[in-house]
């Protein structure tokens, strides 16, 4: 899962999202809101459940990269920002009756020491089937388990 770690104004309101706000949120834990995208929004209604693990991945900033790592605590449900006229993610066309958008809940679990970089993630061969690497556009991506693992050993031997 993509987060903009650095300020992004958008309607007036800072979008900015990081890892270390994910942790300082109520219970470490927060809605993933505000993905506009098809592709994305059906990994998140569809294929995200509770348990799941993601990475958190810190993207539009000087050093892009995986950050830590979250846990799925809500499945998927209507993102309600997509009603609110005020709101940075508002959408005309989504309505309460028939949601457009969908958003999940996400637990911090740990922060890495220092972020893999996706400089680092593109220099290993292991990783170059991997959709960040390949569509690295994708705010939500899934993950192949032994890319995950492949990922947190790189974390764990900075």
């Amino acid at each position: 899962m993509k987060a903009e770690p650095e300020s992004r104004i958008v309607k007036g309101k800072d979008v900015k999202f990081s890892i270390d706000d994910l942790y300082r949120m109520e219970n470490s834990t927060s809605p993933w809101d505000g993905v506009r995208n098809y592709e994305a929004r059906n990994i998140l209604r569809d294929q995200m459940k509770a348990g799941d693990k993601v990475l958190f991945y810190h993207s539009n900033c000087k050093v892009p990269g995986v950050s830590g790592v979250a846990s799925i605590v809500r499945e998927g449900y209507p993102d309600h920002t997509a009603f609110d006229p005020d709101h940075p993610y508002y959408d005309p066309k989504s309505n309460k009756e028939s949601p457009r958008w969908f958003m999940v809940d996400v637990k911090f679990d740990r922060k890495f020491d220092n972020i893999v970089t996706l400089a680092e993630l593109k220099s290993h061969s292991e990783l170059g089937d991997m959709a960040l690497i390949k569509r690295g556009r994708l705010s939500v991506q899934p993950v192949r388990e032994d890319e995950f693992n492949f990922i947190l050993g790189l974390a764990t031997t900075k």
